[in-house]
């Protein structure tokens, strides 16, 4: 709300994207609530509103009469036309498709776009770790919140009536989601006759438009307390009276579904409370287990951004460019494509153009030719090594690698040799690196220095190390030094290759 109206202050308009048509008028009431008593004028467009208030509310929006625009899909048809748009905000991000967004890309260049989700989607989990876009957490709930308790069981009458006798003594309200419309009211029923004091509603999106809306009204406002309603509900709709939740077959849903799903109570200070109803173990899936196991173990507030990571873990970065990966990205390999891209968010942050055709590009590589690794006896688990790895080659300098030695031999004892040359050669390559050498590689009988175009050596220096000892070292090209010497073992060969750089780094001074 404040970055729409700082950008409608601007003279600019404002989009606001969200999944559903409940969503946009719980939207729409809080930014006309909010904004009454300032010159923004906020307009709504979705299957709510009659073809006419569509027709005039466009008309506006063209004339910039309109300052901030809420509405589902509709906002990304091509009869909309913004008199000069500063912002887009898509609420409930995950709930849209790769080409919905892709849409936004043609307004991109002179547009901001801000995402709000408590589950990002991999693909977007991954773009902001990878810095292509900024992310922040809202980590800190609301003052006197309270984690929503969740159960896990199959249909029992007895704890169901007595959950629904315990939030409807309270004065609250209950969901009670049941995502087939053909049964719905069936299930209706069989509530009633489990609790025939409650008052009962259904709520689905086959419903007719004002239909709909007078249920969720009448539901916000309190005038029943039991809503049977599809997962129609998912997408950010904020009872604060409604408490408690009770989710049949929750095993048919996603995590970051059933995470959203749960999100709709505990809204308020109330101890709020939500039951997974499941059938027998042997009906379920093993994937499903493993959702419920996971959602019933991050209970606690914020947890949906530890779940978006697992979740990222599971499934996959997926693809960043278009629906498919375009161009030639599989024949580049998405690593080496998320680093040249890396580097090309870097250059352009320190205001620099990014030069990837160069000779500059690729790692500098050092290659002793010895056992360099992390021994599977020494840390069996694989995910950890991974890590490891990770952390290793992402050292900024020989600090970070001391304090790293330091981590790993006090969690899992003295490092084995191949440990130690695995430390050793990684500095080598930082130093290798600072002085633009592309690749240095020895072995039993030498080996030889590969500069890139610009090395940061003075070449009156190599020259002077050439002639010195003409036996050892010698020219090979414009760009490449031999070394021709006796190097049997692992020792010598790091304790030749510290020197040789030793050597070329004081032309640095």
């Amino acid at each position: 709300m404040r970055a729409a109206f700082a950008v409608a202050q601007a003279g600019k308009q404002v989009a606001l994207l969200v999944p559903t048509t409940l969503l946009a008028q719980q939207h729409f009431r809080n930014f006309s609530d909010r904004f009454a008593d300032w010159p923004v004028k906020v307009e709504l467009l979705s299957r709510f509103r009659s073809k006419k208030e569509v027709e005039e509310a466009l008309k506006k929006i063209e004339a910039g009469a309109v300052d901030v625009v809420i509405g589902t899909h509709k906002l990304l048809s091509d009869e909309i036309r913004f008199k000069d748009l500063g912002l887009v905000i898509v609420d409930e991000e995950q709930r849209f498709g790769v080409r919905q967004k892709e849409q936004f890309k043609k307004l991109r260049a002179e547009v901001d776009l801000l995402t709000l989700t408590a589950t990002p989607i991999p693909r977007t989990l991954n773009m902001s770790m990878a810095g292509l876009r900024d992310l922040s957490i809202i980590a800190t709930p609301p003052a006197h919140r309270l984690a929503v308790q969740t159960f896990i069981t199959p249909w029992d009458g007895a704890l169901l009536r007595e959950a629904f006798q315990r939030e409807l003594s309270r004065g609250g309200q209950v969901y009670f989601l049941h995502n087939e419309v053909e049964t719905i009211e069936k299930t209706a029923r069989e509530v009633e006759a489990l609790v025939p004091e409650a008052r009962i509603r259904i709520a689905h999106g086959q419903m007719p438009e004002k239909e709909l809306e007078s249920v969720m009204l009448d539901f916000y406002r309190g005038r029943f307390n039991v809503l049977v309603s599809t997962t129609i509900i998912e997408s950010g709709i904020d009872v604060p009276t409604a408490n408690t939740i009770i989710i049949n077959r929750a095993d048919r849903f996603g995590l970051a579904q059933l995470h959203q799903l749960r999100g709709r109570v505990g809204r308020s200070h109330h101890r709020a409370y939500a039951y997974l109803l499941v059938p027998d173990r042997k009906a379920m899936t093993a994937d499903a287990e493993k959702r419920l196991e996971a959602i019933a173990s991050l209970e606690e507030l914020g947890a949906g951004f530890a779940l978006a990571t697992h979740d990222l873990e599971i499934r996959g970065a997926g693809e960043l460019l278009g629906e498919e990966q375009s161009g030639q990205i599989q024949a580049v390999g998405f690593s080496l494509y998320t680093d040249l891209l890396a580097r090309a968010v870097a250059a352009l942050k320190e205001g620099r153009v990014p030069d990837l055709d160069g000779d500059d590009r690729g790692h500098t590589e050092v290659e002793l030719h010895i056992p360099a690794l992390i021994p599977d006896d020494y840390i069996d688990d694989v995910h950890t090594r991974l890590m490891l790895y990770k952390r290793i080659a992402g050292a900024k300098d020989a600090e970070a690698l001391t304090e790293l030695q330091v981590e790993m031999i006090d969690r899992f004892g003295l490092l084995p040799d191949a440990t130690k040359h695995l430390f050793a050669v990684a500095e080598l390559k930082q130093r290798a690196a600072a002085l633009g050498i592309r690749k240095l590689d020895l072995g039993a009988t030498g080996g030889r220095i590969l500069f890139k175009q610009k090395p940061n050596v003075d070449p009156l220096t190599v020259i002077r190390m050439v002639q010195r000892l003409p036996k050892v070292y010698a020219f090979d090209g414009q760009d490449k030094i031999r070394i021709r010497l006796e190097l049997p073992g692992a020792a010598e060969r790091l304790r030749t290759a510290g020197e040789v750089l030793a050597v070329l780094a004081r032309s640095m001074g």
